[in-house]
């Protein structure tokens, strides 16, 4: 990807932007710079999304014409007569949506560890007292679930928390990205802690022949007790678990993915802190990975951290994409994720550390992380053509600091990462005749992210009267499949409505206007329901539809 510009929606931030620590003397004007891979993403300028023009109208008598013009800020009106037909056209003038623009399955997340991060005593909470703006830009929500809490015995199951979680989450129409971890050392204290503080693997596990062996964890120079992870009864029962989560949960809309979260440290599959435990063999890894895929027939699957190399190559050969833990902190980690955007999956990333930990980083490599800047962050995101990213992942503060500090530029990702469908042209032509009158809506559609658009998506155009009533669809329901519609693309679309001749046509009826909309399926338009999927244009109404008005 060559250079990246965010001209359109850091023209104000640029000039404004005081980076946590830094007096504001000096602002870096690569801060809306960025460089990526191999394609290019063209800049982001309001200018490249409005199509300007003069009402201009002609009538041609014979091989004889005359016309007249006039001025409209809406967009241009022409028409024209034979002596067979006459043919108008309006052409519609379409602005960029001014604000941030969110749409599901894919942007932004902040920790929503529980059902309670919706209560209102919680005041980083999206109803919280702080009124914290990061739920704004939140789409689907995140975090961690205990092994042991969740598989409560042989063939035994309690999902009434993570239900609660999900019914919670599905309220504020976001879905949740699952991860299940076997082990957690950040809840290690000293050689004291109680093994299910930290050993996240179910008790009756151990009970059934399941060894575990006693490590060192080096961050605290502490014992701690460990699975043996290649341990076959472990094995068996991270599969048993797998199966009986893939029966409960696959291709429930609530989940936006899982994580397969079976080995290691947090289930990253990795044991870097724990001298004296091994990960399983790359055998059993993929063999982990092959189960899962078998069982998991909808939902998206998502490797760790950790799983690398031609374990990585074997996810992706599954369809089973790739996430990353360790974005901005360690040069070049955003590149990792490439592999998996040129298999066609969507990209998953989180950062080293929070916002305000990566911001005491020092820049000192090896031996340290490189500290959080708003270059590297735009960086990270088109670097790895990232459909899904953590904002922040501080528990304490759900993304707030973050975004008091960066809101322009936050603002202005929500239409980078992942897909951005914007409407780059539209003009509807009526041609009549003494047999009939045909209108047609031509349009162009252009994905403006950094991604693809990872679902099925169904393009419908229809003509409404000024209160927003459907008085008839235009054309036929057109399907997109996912994966089809690339980042940098564009689609040309028609939508034909003909009524005979004599009857009235409404398109052309004073008082129509175009709407159009993006469903997720063609079920949802049909049972009535508004659309959930947003064009980034001038003109989106409260249910979710784009207004072409002339």
């Amino acid at each position: 990807m060559n250079r990246f510009v965010l001209l359109w929606a850091l023209a104000g931030f640029a000039a404004g932007f005081v980076a946590c620590g830094d007096d504001g003397s000096g602002t870096d004007p690569v801060v809306v710079e960025s460089s990526a891979d191999s394609a290019e993403i063209e800049s982001f300028s309001s200018s490249s999304l409005s199509s300007q023009g003069d009402v201009t109208e002609s009538s041609v008598s014979g091989n004889s014409a005359a016309s007249t013009t006039s001025s409209s800020t809406s967009g241009s009106f022409t028409t024209s007569a034979t002596s067979d037909a006459s043919t108008s056209k309006i052409t519609y003038s379409l602005k960029p949506f001014d604000g941030p623009l969110t749409n599901p399955h894919k942007g932004f997340t902040v920790p929503t560890e529980a059902a309670w991060t919706f209560d209102p005593g919680f005041k980083y909470g999206p109803h919280g007292s702080l009124k914290n703006g990061a739920w704004n830009l939140v789409t689907y929500g995140s975090g961690y679930q205990q092994w042991n809490k969740l598989h409560t015995g042989i063939n035994k199951y309690d999902w009434s928390e993570l239900e609660e979680l999900l019914d919670k989450l599905s309220e504020h129409n976001m879905g949740y990205a699952l991860r299940v971890f076997p082990y957690s050392p950040s809840f290690i204290k000293d050689s004291s802690t109680p093994e299910e503080n930290y050993d996240w693997t179910p008790k009756f596990v151990y009970q059934e022949g399941a060894e575990k062996i006693t490590a060192r964890y080096k961050e605290k120079n502490v014992d701690a007790v460990v699975p043996v992870w290649d341990d076959s009864v472990y094995l068996h029962y991270a599969k048993e678990f797998a199966t009986a989560l893939a029966a409960k949960y696959d291709g429930d809309p609530r989940i936006e993915y899982i994580d397969v979260r079976s080995f290691g440290e947090w289930g990253e599959w990795h044991v870097s802190n724990l001298d004296g435990s091994h990960m399983p063999s790359k055998k059993i890894q993929k063999d982990m990975l092959k189960h899962y895929a078998s069982v998991f027939k909808k939902s998206l699957l998502v490797l760790p951290s950790d799983g690398y190399d031609d374990v990585y190559t074997y996810a992706l050969s599954l369809g089973i994409t790739k996430r990353d833990d360790c974005l901005i902190g360690i040069p070049g980690t955003a590149d990792s994720l490439v592999r998996a955007y040129k298999a066609n999956l969507p990209t998953v990333a989180e950062n080293c550390g929070s916002y305000a930990l990566m911001l005491n980083y020092t820049d000192v490599i090896p031996g340290g992380y490189l500290k959080w800047t708003p270059r590297r962050w735009v960086d990270a995101i088109t670097t790895a053509h990232l459909t899904y990213y953590v904002l922040d992942q501080d528990f304490d503060d759900c993304g707030y600091r973050f975004y008091n500090e960066n809101k322009a530029l936050a603002d202005s990702m929500t239409k980078v990462i992942g897909y951005n469908f914007t409407v780059s042209k539209a003009e509807l032509v009526t041609v009549a005749s003494s047999k009939d009158t045909t209108s047609t809506l031509n349009i162009t559609v252009k994905n403006t992210g950094v991604a693809p658009c990872f679902f099925d998506v169904f393009i419908i155009a229809q003509l409404v009267d000024d209160s927003g009533t459907v008085l008839a669809q235009l054309g036929e329901t057109t399907r997109i499949p996912k994966g089809t519609f690339k980042d940098g693309s564009s689609k040309d679309f028609s939508f034909s409505y003909k009524v005979a001749a004599g009857q009235g046509n409404l398109a052309t009826k004073q008082g129509v206007s175009v709407a159009l909309s993006i469903y997720e399926s063609e079920a949802a338009f049909k049972g009535g329901k508004n659309p959930t999927v947003r064009f980034d244009n001038d003109g989106l109404q409260e249910n979710n539809k784009l207004l072409l008005k002339p």
